[in-house]
């Protein structure tokens, strides 16, 4: 209790009250959503005490001395795991490929409405960069928060799923390059480039270790035998590779969410087949730990009376986010054939739901913009309070879509 009244006293938070206080929020976060059935997911509840307890608002706890840095790491370790999922079978074929065209479409459109409709605040520097830093954000699927929600509806094999994990694949892969690309003080061009010579080096790593263990089958021996008890070495190396790619993508200048999701995509390739124990002790790592510490904090970053001065600007980017994603979505479901495509309107409505659900990337973003002087705290976060509402309306109404139909079927 002494840590309670310590953030009550007035006295600035330590690193270690501040600590406890995101993981006691860490620990309700589940117990709330499962409260109220699932209908406000377990990432919202964690948006929503994080912004209670920070500097905002009650000022117990804020992100002072290391806490930031193990959030960023929390960030790795979310984009690392959602590069893991990644099935790169998702990002070919032509519902890939038609997904990639409407990604592309959905940015266009995006950065037509923010152009139009949203006014940057004064001193934001660069009028092109910001406003494409808010059509980015607008474009992203959160494909992670989605999994455990599709296959809570049973719908992971049937043809809707597979819609959803395709434009959520694309969803969530496009605009980490397009943040690495275009959110760079570089030229596009110079950032293409640089991009390119960190694909070289990722693809290093995904090669050549393995042809080395190959050759060498005595050490790939040794190294398994230090797989388990108190060594724990391919756990370690997990740690190590995603350090290795943020520490990479930081030294050419671009987002480490880029390094940790390459990473993810990486340790697929390296370990996915002939390893699958390894992935629940990634999960448990990310999900129990690192993750809900950098939700927490992310959510301490929202400033409450920032999103509550500009209600109709939060409502305003809820619709413009269901306008720029879910509706090319629809319509290319609709008019696009591809061979797989949804045949009723009410999976097609579905999709185009589950297709603008989005809040990691959008959190990403803002981080980054609001880093580099692109955009104002004020309306980062609304533009995270707007993300977290998708995440909290978008699939329920899916559900409910979903619901209403299937006595029809």
């Amino acid at each position: 209790m002494d840590l309670l009244s310590a953030a009550h006293d007035g006295s600035q938070p330590t690193a270690i009250s501040s600590l406890f206080l995101i993981a006691l929020v860490a620990a309700l976060g589940p117990i709330v959503a499962r409260l109220v059935r699932g209908y406000v997911p377990d990432v919202v509840v964690l948006l929503v005490l994080g912004a209670v307890i920070g500097p905002h608002a009650l000022h117990w706890a804020d992100s002072a001395g290391g806490v930031d840095l193990l959030s960023e790491i929390g960030l790795g370790m979310l984009f690392l795991l959602a590069g893991y999922e990644l099935d790169p079978k998702l990002l070919g074929g032509k519902p890939g490929r038609v997904a990639w065209l409407v990604w592309v479409g959905c940015l266009l459109f995006a950065f037509l409405l923010v152009v139009l409709a949203v006014r940057l605040e004064p001193g934001t520097e660069g009028g092109f960069t910001a406003e494409i830093a808010v059509a980015i954000a607008m474009t992203s699927t959160a494909l992670g928060t989605l999994l455990p929600i599709v296959k809570q509806a049973g719908i992971m094999d049937q043809p809707l799923g597979r819609a959803v994990l395709a434009h959520g694949a694309v969803g969530e892969l496009a605009p980490i390059v397009a943040m690495s690309v275009l959110l760079t003080s570089r030229s596009p061009l110079a950032a293409m480039v640089v991009l390119l010579l960190f694909a070289a080096a990722a693809a290093w790593i995904r090669f050549v270790p393995p042809r080395i263990l190959r050759r060498a089958p005595g050490l790939g021996r040794e190294l398994a035998g230090l797989s388990g008890g108190t060594v724990q070495l391919p756990v370690r190396g997990v740690f190590l590779l995603l350090l290795v790619l943020m520490a990479v993508a930081e030294t050419f200048d671009l987002d480490v969410v880029l390094g940790a999701f390459a990473a993810g995509v990486v340790l697929r390739g390296l370990i996915a087949a002939d390893h699958p124990e390894l992935a629940p002790a990634l999960e448990t790592i990310g999900f129990g730990i690192l993750i809900p510490v950098f939700f927490v904090v992310s959510g301490m970053g929202i400033d409450g009376s920032a999103v509550l001065d500009a209600p109709l600007l939060w409502v305003s980017f809820v619709a413009a986010i269901a306008l720029a994603r879910g509706v090319p979505v629809w319509l290319s479901e609709r008019f696009v054939p591809t061979g797989a495509n949804l045949t009723t309107g009410a999976e097609r409505a579905q999709l185009a739901l589950y297709a603008a659900t989005g809040l990691p990337i959008i959190v990403a973003v803002t981080q980054v913009a609001t880093g580099a002087g692109l955009m104002g705290a004020d309306l980062a976060s609304v533009l995270v309070a707007a993300g977290a509402t998708t995440v909290l309306l978008f699939p329920l109404i899916a559900r409910l879509i979903g619901r209403s139909a299937r006595p029809r079927v």
